[in-house]
This record gives structure tokens, sequence and C-alpha cells, in this order.
């Protein structure tokens, strides 16, 4: 790392953007044993910041998956679920995210919706909210079939949320910080008036809140653009604070945690990790194409003959580089880990090879799976 006192910003090499990132993600040669890490999964969370909720099952859940990659069998599938029932861990939108960090976002769930197209349909049906405080205050906690459609307009989608009304009632309830997911009867959440889930805790002040949402999510992502989507409960978009930084073959200026910037020289012991397509990590893909110079679309939406890599690829890292992506299924009923293609986007040597192989037999048994059919 070099600075020059008539340069405006840090100047970095891609190496070091690359290890910024992957530290900063628990994702370099620190196990769950090592001090330096969190060590188990709520705070493995806090220090995260936030899950990301998917249902897509083809391998495992989101929120089961990126804990795994940075606790191995520290954690198991269903530790989230059993977190948020007991109060540890909460939802927030489309996130599962710690409990200890609820205080930094009442104060904006409180003013949610932010006067787009959703604040007009939850405002025009505020005697139907009435309805669903009303009957939760009095039922609760009930599963969205045991709730009523009241609605005054209906919730009106191309996607799968159609005329879902009670749903969407529901999930804006929450971000709104009315409700709040109380645990679930089979697969069906149940939910009940925020202030009989949620501790009772002081909100942070506004401004105090939103610079202390700012400089984790830095310092979760390590290294990031200066302006990027809102984080789940902001407004569309977010302006953040850092070091400003430049990276070797960008010319983009960065934004860098400056904690990161003290161990940027030291020694980098990397490992290999198969993550979520939803992984923070791969989740801003300016970032991941201009720093890692790897190419990743998720692919289940694509019709299958348009698809390169798969339905449901996981990146692989391997130390610092994403190495290539795994076309993989979990096959429950055979009780194996199907791997259809592993697509190499840098050519494995043998080591990487025996890598990749470890880290998906570990998959396999870490699902309860018996085996990895190649």
């Amino acid at each position: 790392m070099t600075r020059d006192d008539a340069a405006p910003a840090v100047r970095l090499t891609r190496d070091q953007a690359r290890r910024i990132a992957v530290r900063a993600q628990l994702l370099d040669g620190r196990r769950a044993d090592d001090p330096r890490h969190p060590g188990d999964l709520v705070t493995t969370v806090e220090h995260l910041l936030v899950l990301p909720v998917d249902p897509t099952t083809a391998v495992a859940p989101a929120v089961d998956l990126v804990p795994w990659s940075r606790l191995g069998r520290a954690t198991w599938p269903g530790a989230v679920e059993d977190a948020l029932a007991d109060r540890m861990l909460f939802r927030l939108g489309g996130t599962v995210r710690s409990t200890e960090d609820l205080p930094l976002w009442l104060e904006q769930m409180r003013r949610w919706p932010f006067g787009d197209w959703r604040a007009s349909w939850f405002h025009d049906n505020a005697p139907f909210l009435d309805d669903v405080l009303a009957l939760l205050a009095q039922a609760g906690p009930l599963s969205a079939r045991d709730v009523p459609d009241t609605s005054v307009r209906p919730w009106r989608s191309t996607g799968w949320t159609g005329h879902r009304n009670v749903t969407q009632m529901l999930e804006f309830a929450a971000l709104h910080g009315d409700v709040a997911v109380a645990g679930r009867r089979g697969r069906d959440r149940l939910w009940d008036l925020a202030e009989r889930v949620h501790p009772d805790v002081t909100p942070l002040p506004r401004e105090e809140a939103a610079r202390e949402r700012v400089a984790r999510f830095v310092r979760a992502r390590g290294i990031t653009r200066a302006r990027v989507p809102g984080l789940p409960g902001d407004e569309d978009y977010v302006d953040l604070t850092g070091t400003p930084a430049t990276v070797e073959g960008s010319d983009r200026t960065w934004l860098v945690d400056p904690g990161a910037l003290e161990s940027v020289d030291e020694p980098f012991e990397g490992r290999t990790a198969v993550l979520s397509p939803f992984d923070a990590l791969v989740h801003d893909r300016a970032r991941l194409l201009e720093i890692f110079d790897f190419d990743y679309v998720l692919e289940m939406y694509k019709p299958r003959a348009q698809r390169r890599w798969g339905y449901f690829a996981l990146p692989v890292l391997h130390g610092d580089r994403f190495v290539g992506k795994v076309d993989a299924t979990a096959d429950r009923k055979a009780g194996v880990l199907r791997v259809d293609a592993i697509h190499e986007d840098l050519p494995f040597t043998p080591d990487v090879a025996q890598a990749v192989r470890h880290e998906l037999a570990e998959l396999a048994g870490w699902l309860g799976l018996d085996d990895v059919s190649l």
C-alpha cells in the first residue's frame, strides 16, 4: 500500500483489495476456533451484519449456507431458525440480523415507507392494518392464512406476490415495526405484535443510528463502492463513508474500512470456500468483476438452454481469488450432493482440485448427505 501526499486516496493493488474484502467477510484462513474469529452463529451475524433470506433449497437456504462457509460444523442446518425462535436474531425484510442491532433500526422502521409506490398502498390500506393488529392483539401469534383479507386496495405485482394482500401487509407491517415473526408452525411463519417479540430497547436517534449502520456496513464489506443500493429498511441508495482508495485496474474511487488498512500488508492466509450465490462477497457484481475479475450471474431465473453454469452454481473461493463455480444440487432422497459440473475460471492445480473436492465433501456431510456424486 502506498500513499502520495498529493493524492486524494490510498492506492491499493488488486491483491490488497481482494484480501481486505475476504478478511472482512471472515473467509480467510481464520477458523471458528481462532481468537480473532467471532466463533459462534450470533456473533458471526453481528460481524457480517446480515444474513440474506432466500427460500431456494437446491443446496441449502442462504441463511444456513452463509454461516456454514464461515463456521463449518460449528453451525447446523436450521440453526438460524433456532436463534430466531430464541429471539437472538430477528427478521427485517429479506434479511436476518442480530437482535443486539435492533436499536439501530427502530427509528428507521418507524419512518418506513419512504414515499414510493409501496407507501401509497400501505397508507390506502390503513384500515386493513388496523384489522390485522387488532386480530394479533387478541389471538396472535397467527400464520398469514389465519388472517382475513380486509384490504381496501389489492396488491398488484407481475411477480409471485400479486394479490397476496395478507402476506404483503404483514411484510410491510414488519418493516414498519408493527409486527414481527414470532416462530414457525411447519412451513408457515407465525406473526405477532412486535412489542411481544422484540425486546424493550431504546432506539438510537436517527442520525446516530444511520452513521453507525454505514460504518458497520463498510467494516463488514472491507472495501466498497461509495454509493450502493439501500440497505434493507433504508432509502433507495445510501452514501457511504470511509477512507478513499484507488485499486489498480479500476477507474473507480473506492471506500475502505480504516481498520482494514492497518493490517493490509500482514501475511495473508487463505482457504477454500464454497459460497452461496447470495453471499455478501459476491453480492456486488461491479466489485466482483473489477476487483476479483470474476464473472458471475445467478442463472436460476434463466431458461435452461441459456444457462452457462447451472441452475444454482456455487462460487468457489480459493485464497483471495474466485477460481470457479460448482453446479450442485442436494438430492436428499438419494442422500447425495450431486455435482453436475465444476467450471474452472482459473485452471485448477492438483492442490486446488483436491481442496474443492474436500470442501464439497464437508458440505455434503454438513447437509446430512452420505456422499458426493461427481
